[in-house]
């Protein structure tokens, strides 16, 4: 409060967020570079007895970490000690002695418990600001906490994306055509100059992978500048691109007055390993793991959707008010469907009574511990659906703490989360679980809220929506 700063807002001082999103639309509206090609699509759709259209956005998004950013440091002696709530210590162990000129040997990281972390703490620039502080205090100690306001308006965000899908039919009302355009800013453009699209990093994180039976398919990006700082986020581009394919999937099925799942069952198509190698024009990246150990198999991927539905009594008879939405992800190398049920208020509050989720990980040596990252991945899924969104005006974040960046409140969570494990022996590898029951969950939950109202929201989070 001593100090009296003058700011220099730097070079995106104009960002705005609205406005961005204008520009991502008209980017998903054009022809993209293009990322994987099968088929003639351009022929399929110009042919195709019925042609659907549909996009898809989401926000900014922030961790909101339970405990802020916070750090502790001892400088001196050409030596430094850091106690810190860290996700990288190696990183943040190379990263201090960078800035400080040290050899790494001379750098010790002590990682505390970390308060939750989401991505956000795999930056340390919070333990950076205290090693400089104490290196300029002379070796003293120098413990700094980050307050709720610098925590949310200091962050690496969650990217924003638009999506752009478009679905080909044909005269018996078969897909024959798919084209999936999806425009977000990179977060690679912390690390390297801004490549203004996403990199095959986030290419594999639910888009290249498209597993669908479809005989001609493009997927495309667009381009999108870099205007903050983008990081990583639970399950990071997992998010829009499953919101996109799933809910789109589910109007397709509304369109033509068919079950959703048995609808879903048909565009994945029968059990076979998809290997996209020979179709992409760059780089498929598989979550860094062999392609040989982990390839994309439909078999896994139709039997959780079964597994899923099955458990969830999908088709059963549900009060006034209630809706059962179903979607699925391959993510992490690892298979969830996820059957949420919703009930819709007569004043359009919307709440979750139940949710099923079939997971496949391979080989399963904590089943408690795979359930608790389930549990929590619905109450993210449901915090990211309903509320998540950071904005920015002028070139600042708009929120500042939890009374306008609102995150699930403890009554408000899925009280009845079910989680089915399919059993594997230990000769099918293992995969990840902290993540993959993220990306399913907003698009079944906005397909339940259809499947109730007969609304469709396209853009997360949902807001006031269904209410208006």
């Amino acid at each position: 409060e001593a100090l009296n700063v003058q700011w220099n807002d730097g070079p995106n001082k104009d960002y705005d967020s609205a406005v961005f999103k204008e520009g991502m639309a008209a980017q998903a509206r054009k022809p993209g570079k293009i990322e994987r090609n099968e088929g003639d699509i351009d022929g399929a759709l110009a042919g195709a007895a019925k042609v659907v259209s549909h996009e898809y956005s989401g926000p900014h998004g922030h961790h909101a970490t339970m405990e802020p950013p916070a750090a502790t440091a001892k400088v001196g002696g050409g030596k430094a000690e850091i106690w810190a709530c860290v996700q990288s210590p190696g990183g943040t162990r190379g990263d201090v002695a960078n800035l400080l000129g040290m050899k790494e040997a001379d750098v010790t990281v002590n990682v505390t418990l970390l308060g939750g972390g989401f991505g956000r703490k795999s930056k340390c620039d919070f333990a950076l600001e205290a090693a400089i502080l104490s290196r300029e205090l002379g070796g003293t100690p120098v413990k700094v906490v980050w307050t709720r306001e610098d925590d949310i308006r200091h962050g690496f965000y969650h990217s924003v994306s638009y999506q752009h899908v478009t679905a080909g039919l044909d005269k018996n009302n078969k897909v024959v055509a798919w084209r999936h355009r999806s425009v977000s800013p990179s977060l690679m453009s912390n690390f390297m100059p801004d490549p203004k699209r996403e990199s095959a990093l986030e290419l594999g994180l639910g888009l290249i992978d498209t597993p669908f039976d479809v005989p001609n398919l493009r997927l495309e990006t667009g381009e999108a500048v870099s205007k903050t700082r983008i990081g990583w986020f639970r399950s990071v581009n997992n998010i829009p691109h499953a919101f996109a394919m799933q809910s789109m999937v589910a109007e397709l099925a509304a369109e033509l007055g068919r079950d959703p799942k048995d609808f879903l069952l048909e565009m994945i198509g029968p059990a076979r390993i998809v290997d996209p190698r020979k179709t992409v024009t760059s780089e498929l990246w598989n979550y860094g793991d062999p392609w040989e150990t982990y390839p994309i198999d439909t078999g896994r991927l139709r039997r959780v959707v079964e597994r899923a539905a099955k458990e969830a009594g999908w088709g059963r008879k549900l009060p006034a008010g209630h809706g059962l939405g179903i979607a699925v992800q391959r993510s992490f190398l690892t298979y969830v469907a996820s059957v949420v049920e919703v009930a819709v208020a007569a004043d359009g509050s919307v709440s979750v009574p139940r949710v099923d989720t079939a997971i496949d990980a391979g080989f399963i040596v904590n089943p408690e511990r795979v359930r608790s990252q389930v549990e929590g991945a619905a109450v993210m899924g449901l915090s990211i659906a309903k509320y998540t969104e950071i904005t920015f005006k002028n070139g600042r974040v708009e929120q500042g703490n939890f009374n306008d960046y609102r995150v699930l409140r403890i009554g408000e969570g899925a009280m009845d989360v079910r989680t089915h494990i399919i059993e594997a022996g230990i000769d099918v590898p293992s995969s990840g679980v902290g993540e993959p029951g993220v990306p399913p969950f907003a698009p079944a939950f906005f397909n339940a809220i259809y499947a109730a109202t007969g609304k469709r929201i396209r853009n997360l989070p949902m807001g006031n929506s269904v209410k208006a």
